[in-house]
């Protein structure tokens, strides 16, 4: 492809034959554009020359590298989405777009509306944290929004396969960086915020400022009504703007609500409509994520009872309240809850329900904010009879020095705690403790299957560590 169809460039090299594009200069092969990206912990503009030694064709960057094949731009991040874009014959402009946004619940929400849409018999398309997909088949996921080269990929991909629709997670990190750049959203939607990635973004009112950016690239926009932030994500909005509640007055509320260890019921209330809605996953918070999903199904055109009906027959989601089958007199659930919001759901979820003892099997992020770590520490010992504290994913961390941060919030606690640095020891012992009627509740890996240390990433799949331990007993 010409160099004059990806991006305005000066005349004399505008017919330069382009054969790939990329940020990363390790990828650099000749012909290629090389896209100088300014990262959290690296600037590509540094590695400039070093594509150019590779054969990079041309470099765009922000600034003036003395070079006599460079482009200038103001933002590398947007050049480099809309430079993806073209590349693949912008393909999300066939598709219905449909973005998720918010601190917790994006993938339940994205999993709901995929088997509303087919269930009227449309083809979906899902970009998220657990998995892409592609109608049934599964494409494997390193981040929750893949950056505007895997992205524009994602989306050709679609198209060729039929889809009209793709559901995707939208992340602060890619709203900052620029990775969905000039798309053009049918709906967007907005979960929640609360405290999470302060790492990258320093403040809330920076995260907060990333997440609305998706606002303004919509249609129509979901919002929460009932969190802290709703009237700031809504204030100068120019799209149609429609809101949900889980019990207050709303354009969509949830009332009647009745909660069981398995699942919630409640009445989906609007000023024209009323429908019985069950959903296959216990807590408060699974009846915003399907309230969400069926409003966006609402505004899409969808009746409400078809989407109830789907919601109905999915099953749950990986990591997400998971039950893990165990044969035993006792219950064990895997849960994504990373931070302190997410975790405090969760606890409370299960705290409702008849038990004996609930305890929680908990560590923290390395190299993630550290402020939330005490937070998390005071959550669990708030809300679980008993914690164990072990290690996340400590990546280049010390797991004893993110475990001393978290316990810092639970100095003073009177509930019983343990230290178990080594994570598949942690849960081998909760299992082997277990009295009968108690819920254990393994916090923060989730859906993931390793974890990620100092010297590497190892595999550990929770289920299996369970099994292991159940086998043991």
């Amino acid at each position: 492809m010409k160099l004059k169809n990806l991006i305005e460039c000066r005349t004399e090299i505008a017919d330069v034959e382009i054969t790939g594009i990329t940020c990363d200069s390790r990828a650099v092969k000749s012909g290629y554009i090389f896209v100088c990206i300014k990262g959290f912990t690296s600037d590509g503009h540094k590695f400039a020359e070093s594509a150019l030694e590779k054969g990079a064709a041309v470099i765009v960057a922000e600034y003036d590298l003395g070079l006599s094949n460079q482009i200038i731009v103001n933002d590398t991040h947007a050049a480099y989405a809309d430079i993806c874009a073209k590349w693949f014959g912008n393909p999300a402009d066939s598709l219905k777009l449909i973005g998720v946004t918010g601190t917790n619940g994006k993938t339940s929400v994205t999993y709901m509306l995929k088997k509303i849409l087919e269930a009227a018999g449309n083809k979906v398309g899902l970009i998220g944290t657990i998995q892409n997909m592609i109608c049934d088949e599964i494409i494997p996921t390193a981040n929750t929004t893949p950056n505007a080269y895997d992205l524009n990929s994602l989306f050709a991909l679609m198209k060729a396969k039929g889809c009209t629709y793709a559901i995707m997670e939208v992340s602060s990190h890619a709203l900052d960086q620029c990775r969905v750049y000039n798309l053009d959203f049918e709906v967007a939607m907005f979960t929640n915020l609360t405290q999470d990635h302060l790492d990258y973004h320093k403040t809330m009112e920076n995260y907060l400022e990333a997440k609305k950016k998706l606002f303004k690239m919509c249609k129509i926009a979901v919002i929460n009504s009932d969190d802290e932030y709703a009237e700031r994500i809504i204030e100068g909005l120019d799209c149609k703007v429609v809101t949900y509640s889980a019990g207050n007055d709303s354009t969509y509320s949830a009332k009647a609500v009745k909660y069981k260890p398995t699942g919630v019921d409640y009445e989906f209330v609007s000023d024209t409509d009323i429908c019985h809605i069950k959903v296959n996953t216990g807590g408060k918070f699974t009846v915003y994520n399907s309230i969400c999903a069926a409003t966006a199904a609402v505004e899409l055109g969808l009746p409400i009872r078809l989407a109830a009906s789907a919601i109905a027959e999915l099953p749950g989601v990986k990591g997400r309240a998971e039950v893990v089958p165990c044969d035993r007199d006792f219950t064990i659930i895997i849960d994504y809850a990373h931070t302190p919001d997410g975790l405090k759901n969760i606890l409370t979820t299960f705290r409702e329900c008849e038990k004996n003892r609930l305890t929680v099997v908990f560590g923290c992020g390395g190299d993630r904010d550290k402020t939330k770590r005490p937070i998390m520490g005071s959550v669990a010992a708030r809300y679980a009879d008993f914690v164990i504290v072990t290690s996340d994913n400590p990546r280049s961390e010390e797991p004893a020095e993110i475990i001393k941060d978290i316990l810092v919030g639970m100095d003073g606690s009177p509930t019983p705690y343990k230290v178990i640095e080594n994570r598949v020891e942690a849960i081998k012992y909760a299992v082997e403790t277990a009295a009968k009627d108690d819920i254990i509740v393994l916090a923060g890996k989730g859906h993931e299957t390793y974890q990620i240390l100092k010297d590497g990433t190892i595999h550990l799949d929770e289920r299996e560590v369970v099994a292991e331990a159940l086998a043991d007993i």
